[in-house]
């Protein structure tokens, strides 16, 4: 799972205005174009660092005003803020050119190759944009951790809190650990989005779980192919011995793919693709 990608513009979104009225300053105007709902609340920024641990090397999408870069540089990380916006970008450099710990840079966090190096990703990144960011954190070879901050529900669907589990989570599993961290209400953002956010935890595992990953990968795309309403058709479409496998993983003949836990699929790769 390697590749060099990533996105810009790296706060918060609020559903769109539905009217698009005058008066708006160059401020406002930038806050809507560029989904910026900025991090206020000591509070939140504590438990984010508390949950990133933060040491070396940390990239932050889109530092905004610095509230979390500032944190994260008195834990102990050397940032790295990619931020888009010229404004922001002059004012949080300005504000921090005599600290070694932080790097602002001007730049689209999209263009930006992953180091080389290993790394962690810490940001407050727009909801618009979440599966981009986590696309790219995944890909990224050298990346240690990522800890986002993100739509709630967007974090419990990937920790699997609703009870079900989606092909990004399943398909990572057995390279990247996923976990569902404390909640921050929309109160602790400006300008207050609509909806609360949560902390979502991504970390490499030491060892990868299975020893073929592009045999996994293939075995859970066909099981998420959606042949026949059951992970138990969809699977007999391609592999045999399927019904053993299911019974070794303790998943029923009729479960539907998203009921079937990441640790089930590892099993049924080991008895279906080794």
């Amino acid at each position: 799972m390697a590749q060099n990608y990533a996105h810009g513009n790296y706060s918060h979104t609020q559903k769109k205005a539905r009217n698009s009225g005058g008066g708006r300053t160059p401020v406002d105007r930038a806050r809507r174009t560029l989904s910026q709902n900025f991090l206020v609340d000591r509070h939140a920024v504590d438990l984010m660092v508390k949950a990133a641990g933060p040491e070396g090397l940390v990239l932050e999408p889109g530092p905004g005003e610095g509230a979390l870069t500032l944190a994260l540089a008195e834990a102990g990380a050397q940032v790295v803020g990619y931020e888009v916006d010229p404004r922001l970008a002059g004012r949080l450099a300005s504000r921090t050119r005599s600290d070694p710990r932080i790097d602002i840079v001007r730049r689209d966090f999209t263009t930006v190759r992953a180091p080389r190096e290993p790394f962690a990703v810490v940001g407050n990144i727009p909801y618009s944009i979440t599966s981009k960011i986590v696309d790219w954190c995944l890909r990224a070879p050298a990346l240690t951790s990522a800890t986002l901050l993100t739509q709630r529900e967007y974090a419990r669907k990937r920790a699997g809190g609703y009870g079900r589990w989606s092909l990004v989570t399943v398909e990572s599993w057995p390279w990247f650990s996923w976990k569902l961290g404390d909640t921050i209400g929309r109160e602790s953002f400006r300008p207050v989005p609509s909806v609360d956010s949560a902390i979502l935890r991504i970390q490499r595992r030491p060892e990868p779980l299975v020893g073929g990953g592009r045999s996994y990968q293939e075995l859970v795309e066909v099981g998420f192919g959606g042949v026949g309403g059951s992970v138990r058709a969809s699977l007999k479409a391609r592999y045999d011995g399927v019904d053993t496998a299911l019974a070794a993983a303790g998943v029923s003949r009729d479960a539907v793919v998203g009921h079937v836990h990441p640790d089930q699929w590892i099993t049924l790769w080991g008895r279906l693709c080794r």
